[in-house]
């Protein structure tokens, strides 16, 4: 099983990918949130040509990305066109796009002369939840990767994709699928909500504040409503973003810290009931089984986003990579 680690784009994001690497990490992930965290893009740039053969891209419908600025996911049908364009250019083809309201034919024009590296192949990860996205994944051929909470939901989203994935023909060994969590590894009688848990597994349960409070905001249907134990704080969450200002763009105060840290009122709400149900946090042994149970469901990846400022948890989260070398 690969391990790998989610990194909050910034200037100096290679010095935390510097030091997984040192520690036998094998994947780097940069997440886009363009509102949010620095462009994953800039950072990304020069890479193919730099380490080739060593660059993946991912990419999904944007929930953090689009909420952040209140605009709804992209719709399927537009990021297929979008991957056909991408790797269109990167196989050196002309392709034929809208822009400005018009078709036009595109492509690199000096592949040859080395500015762009288009001969080192660049694999394709699609974040996939619904069972649509899931067949485009299958149908693409393409790696599958979504979020995970516990060791059951897991499973049962794997299953899921699985079946799309042998729906469309595709056999089973070649699935590539990689599972991103968020934790802490707790210390002897530390709490789930102890400051250091806070500050690494509370960004992550909070988005299913942000989410509720997302499709309160735009009077969606929540299709997956919080569990019994959590309503309470997701409700209490719900009702004081109703007040957050301007009133037109509720979703700017929202999303503020979103992934990345706790708002200071937000706190309250973010329980340790919250961040269990939400997050792989727990004691090292436990989270050491957990690991195991998903390793042994036919997981190919697991990728633990880590924090700014808390940058320490890669040498935690590496004493529980060891146990599967």
């Amino acid at each position: 099983m690969d391990f790998g680690i989610g990194i909050a784009t910034a200037s100096d994001s290679w010095k935390v990918a510097q030091r997984a690497e040192e520690l036998g990490f094998t994947h780097a992930w940069f997440f886009d949130t363009q509102m949010i965290t620095g462009d994953c893009f800039v950072a990304l740039a020069t890479l193919n040509g730099l380490a080739p053969g060593r660059i993946d891209f991912g990419i999904g419908t944007g929930f953090s990305a689009q909420r952040a600025m209140g605009l709804g996911a992209v719709k399927l049908a537009e990021m297929e066109e979008y991957i056909r364009v991408v790797y269109g250019l990167l196989n050196d083809e002309t392709v034929e796009t809208a822009i400005e309201g018009k078709r036009r034919k595109i492509r690199f024009l000096n592949p040859e002369i080395g500015l762009i590296n288009t001969k080192d192949a660049i694999p394709l990860h699609i974040s996939a939840y619904g069972p649509r996205s899931q067949a485009l994944t299958a149908k693409l051929n393409a790696g599958w990767k979504t979020f995970v909470s516990d060791v059951p939901g897991a499973l049962g989203a794997l299953e899921s994709m699985q079946q799309s994935w042998k729906a469309a023909g595709r056999n089973g060994a070649d699935l590539y699928a990689t599972a991103w969590t968020c934790g802490c590894v707790l210390g002897d009688g530390e709490p789930a909500d102890s400051p250091r848990a806070m500050a690494q597994a509370g960004p992550r349960a909070a988005v299913l504040l942000h989410r509720a409070a997302d499709f309160d905001m735009e009077g969606w249907q929540n299709t997956s409503p919080a569990p019994q134990e959590v309503a309470a704080e997701v409700a209490g969450y719900v009702a004081m973003a109703r007040r957050y200002e301007p009133p037109d763009a509720r979703y700017l105060t929202n999303h503020r810290g979103h992934f990345l840290f706790v708002k200071p009122e937000e706190r309250q709400f973010v329980t340790a009931e919250l961040i269990r149900r939400t997050t792989f946090t727990a004691r090292e042994q436990e989270l050491k089984q957990r690991v195991e149970a998903l390793r042994e469901a036919g997981w190919s990846q697991i990728v633990i986003a880590i924090t700014p400022g808390e940058e320490r948890a890669i040498e935690d989260w590496a004493r529980i990579k060891r146990a599967f070398e």
